[in-house]
């Protein structure tokens, strides 16, 4: 079998089967119109709740910077609680939410990869694997996405508590700012290593959940070894994507200034308008790179035997040895030396 490319065959999957990121951009978008939704509900009824005084109402009509900060105090005075209680409660509804619709989302995406890699090879040929153990992923996969959340928690904790760790090296009476700022750069700087690392684990995991119906634990283990065993390729998949993805938020960022360029002479609205629009089609992008690197990763699973170049043989080198049973000049009979 020839040696063929997994970074060309993720995008040659994503441009063949466009309906594999619709998919993608419609379960990513839907999670998070919701969760935008829940911030927004969220704060109406927090704000609904607030209670405001005759005297609040006129401390805030002064618009004089203190008087309203005055009336802001005495308004938000004991509502705390509410507001943490409210944004807990919102906060676990949305990521069982996100849990669930993952879990779907991407049980479907990546059954569909498998199916395409299985019937069509580099070479129009139906590659043999066996689907007796791909049916119900949807426990693994609620495990591996739970994991995610959780872990995602526990680095934002981590930073949090990473802030709170590097002020002790400094007091009152001995302030050092700057090791302050050194240390907790250190330290999140570790964090923000290793959380998108172990993420990234958890979400190669998730092929090998459909794939081999592996459970979350077996997944995992799955994921590590299929990254040692091809570490090379897979670096390449994610090098390549990645540097697609920092192109297209170049591309990006400039063209958001060229709205921001007319604020001037033209009306905010349509400046906030053609904002948003970039800002949708640069999401819609950066969903399409992740499949097409998904579809990378699941090339060098399904065809591993491909990924090796198939070199011809070296040929052997010249023999050097002398073979004893070949007669030699001395011992030929008759053979006179001329002078």
């Amino acid at each position: 079998m020839p040696r063929v490319s997994p970074t060309l065959e993720g995008f040659r999957a994503s441009f063949r089967r466009p309906s594999l990121t619709f998919a993608e951009i419609a379960w990513r978008w839907t999670v998070g119109a919701v969760g935008w939704a829940l911030v927004l509900f969220w704060l109406i009824e927090f704000l609904d709740t607030l209670p405001v005084t005759k005297g609040d109402a006129t401390l805030l009509r002064t618009r004089q910077p203190l008087l309203v900060g005055r009336a802001i105090e005495h308004i938000l005075r004991g509502s705390l609680d509410r507001a943490v209680l409210a944004a807990l409660f919102a906060l676990i509804a949305f990521l069982l939410l996100w849990i669930v619709t993952s879990s779907i989302g991407r049980a479907a995406t990546v059954r569909f990869l498998l199916e395409y890699f299985r019937r069509d090879s580099a070479n129009d040929v139906a590659i043999e694997t066996d689907t007796a153990n791909v049916g119900r992923p949807f426990p693994s996969l609620t495990g591996l996405n739970f994991l995610r959340a959780a872990l995602t928690l526990a680095a934002i904790l981590a930073i949090v508590g990473a802030s709170i760790l590097a002020t002790f090296v400094s007091s009152k009476a001995n302030p050092h700012p700057g090791l302050v700022f050194i240390l907790f750069l250190a330290l999140a700087g570790l964090i923000c290593i290793a959380w998108p690392a172990l993420n990234w684990f958890l979400s190669l995991a998730s092929i090998f959940a459909v794939r081999d119906g592996e459970d979350t634990l077996g997944a995992i283990s799955a994921a590590v070894t299929f990254f040692r065993e091809r570490t090379g390729p897979v670096f390449a998949v994610g090098i390549w994507t990645g540097l697609a993805h920092l192109v297209a938020l170049s591309v990006a960022t400039t063209a958001v200034s060229v709205p921001l360029a007319f604020l001037q002479i033209a009306p905010w609205r349509l400046v906030i308008a053609g904002i948003f629009l970039i800002t949708l089609l640069y999401f819609a992008v950066v969903d399409w790179l992740y499949m097409a690197r998904l579809a990378g990763y699941v090339c060098i699973a399904e065809m591993p035997d491909a990924l090796a170049s198939s070199a011809p043989m070296p040929a052997p080198p010249p023999q050097t040895s002398i073979d004893r049973e070949e007669p030699i000049l001395s011992d030929v009979p008759g053979l006179a030396v001329e002078t």
